[in-house]
C-alpha cells in the first residue's frame, strides 16, 4: 500500500485512506448446466471488469433541502456569502457559501447544486444535525418572497473521490453510466482535492451510477478532509463562534466581495479590506490519538502561550484554529484526563501558494 503526501512536507499518511488503498472486488457466481458456456454476467462480476478509478462515501451527515421559486435567487442573496449571480453563469451549477449571523460570525456552512429542468430553484446541502435550525433561519428571511423550501429526507448525499488523484492535480471526471438518476453531479466547489459530489434518490446505489467507482467507509472520507485541512460541519465551523475569514472562506472560493449587502457583511468586509487575518484553521496531526477532548481545547506552545484552539478530528488528524504567529511551532494541547500531547500544523497544498504564514 502506497504512501500519499496531502500537505507541503509535513503529513505522510500510511493508514488506508482516500485515494490509495487497495479493494478485493466481489465476484458474484453464475451456475449452469455442465459443458455449457456461460455468457450471462451478473451486474457485480461486470463491475469487477471495469478500472476501479474512484470511491464513493456516503455522507449522512449531511442532508439536502429544495428551495424552489420565482423568488430564489434574489432571497438567498441577502443570507449568503458568496453571489448568487455565480449559478447563472454557462458551467456553473455548483457553489460553496455560509450564512453568518448579524455579528459576522458563520451560522452554517452549505453547498448550493441548481435544480435540473427546474428554472428557479436550488438544491441546499448542509449539516444534518442543524436542518430544523437552518429551515428556522430560512423561513425568518422569506418575508413575501416567493418560494417554496422543504427537507428532502428522501436523497442521500455522496462524495466521490479519485484512487489515481495526486495533491496539486486535477483528476479527469468519473463517467456516469446512468447520468439520469444523478439528482447532482458536480465537482467539488471548495476545492478540486474533494473530488465530485453526488446526489441520489437514497433507493439508487451509486454502483448503478458510476461503474468505475467503488463504496468506501465515512470515516475514510473525514480522514482525507482533515488531512488536507478542509472544515465541513459544525463540529468544525461552530455555530456563532467561527469567523469566515479565520476559517479559509475565501481559499475555498465561498465568499464574493463584489456582490451587495448580505446579513453579516460589514465585519467580514472589513477584515477582507484590511488585509489581517492573524489566526486561521489549519490541518494538524497529533503525537497520539486523545480521548476526551473538551470542545474548544486550548492550545500553547512549549514555552506555555495561548497559540489557538483546536476544533474536531479523527484519530490523530484534526483542525485547529491556530495564530499564524505560532504556526510553525511544535504546539501541545491537554485531553479532560490531563494527558498532554504535541501537535504539529501544515499548510495545505491546495491553499494560494503566495500564503504568509509567520
Amino acid at each position: 500500500m502506497g504512501s500519499l503526501c496531502f500537505a507541503r512536507g509535513a503529513f505522510t499518511s500510511t493508514t488506508r485512506h482516500t485515494g490509495r488503498y487497495l479493494c478485493v472486488p466481489f465476484l458474484s457466481v453464475v451456475s449452469a448446466p455442465a459443458g455449457v458456456l456461460v455468457g450471462r454476467y451478473s451486474q457485480d462480476t461486470a463491475r469487477r471488469d471495469v478500472p476501479v478509478q474512484c470511491v464513493c462515501y456516503h455522507l449522512p451527515h449531511r442532508t439536502l433541502l429544495k428551495i424552489q421559486g420565482q423568488d430564489t435567487s434574489p432571497f438567498l442573496q441577502g443570507i449568503i456569502t458568496n453571489d448568487m449571480g455565480l449559478l447563472e453563469e454557462p458551467g456553473l451549477t455548483a457553489m460553496y457559501s455560509h450564512m453568518l449571523n448579524v455579528q459576522g460570525r458563520t451560522l452554517y456552512d452549505i453547498m448550493l447544486y441548481s435544480l435540473k429542468d427546474a428554472g428557479q430553484g436550488v438544491f441546499l446541502e448542509c449539516d444534518s444535525t442543524i436542518k430544523d435550525s437552518i429551515l428556522r433561519h430560512l423561513k425568518m428571511y422569506k418575508l413575501r418572497r416567493k418560494v417554496n423550501m422543504n427537507p428532502c429526507p428522501e436523497l442521500s448525499v455522496w462524495a466521490v473521490l479519485s484512487k489515481q488523484h495526486n495533491a496539486g492535480q486535477e483528476a479527469s471526471t468519473p463517467e456516469l453510466s446512468s447520468p439520469d438518476k444523478a439528482l447532482v453531479w458536480d465537482t467539488d466547489p471548495r476545492t478540486q482535492e474533494m473530488g465530485w459530489r453526488l446526489v441520489l434518490d437514497s433507493r439508487v446505489d451509486p454502483l448503478d451510477v458510476i461503474a468505475s467507482c467503488q463504496k468506501g467507509d465515512t470515516e475514510e472520507y473525514h480522514r482525507h478532509r482533515y488531512t488536507i485541512g478542509l472544515p465541513e460541519g459544525v463540529r468544525d465551523l461552530p455555530p456563532g463562534l467561527a469567523l469566515p475569514l479565520e476559517s479559509n472562506l475565501v481559499y475555498m472560493e465561498g465568499i464574493s466581495f463584489r456582490k451587495g449587502c448580505y446579513i453579516g457583511q460589514e465585519l467580514t468586509a472589513r477584515t477582507h479590506h484590511t488585509g489581517v487575518v492573524r489566526k486561521r484553521l489549519m490541518p494538524v496531526r497529533l503525537s497520539a490519538p486523545v480521548q476526551g477532548l473538551e470542545e474548544g481545547a486550548t492550545l500553547h506552545t512549549q514555552s506555555g502561550k495561548p497559540a489557538g484552539k483546536h476544533r474536531a478530528g479523527v484519530g490523530e488528524l484534526g483542525l485547529s484554529l491556530i495564530r499564524l504567529a505560532h504556526a510553525k511551532e511544535a504546539l501541545t494541547l491537554k485531553s479532560s484526563d490531563d494527558t498532554t500531547v504535541t501537535l504539529e500544523a501544515s499548510v495545505p497544498d491546495w491553499w494560494p501558494k503566495d500564503v504568509n504564514i509567520n
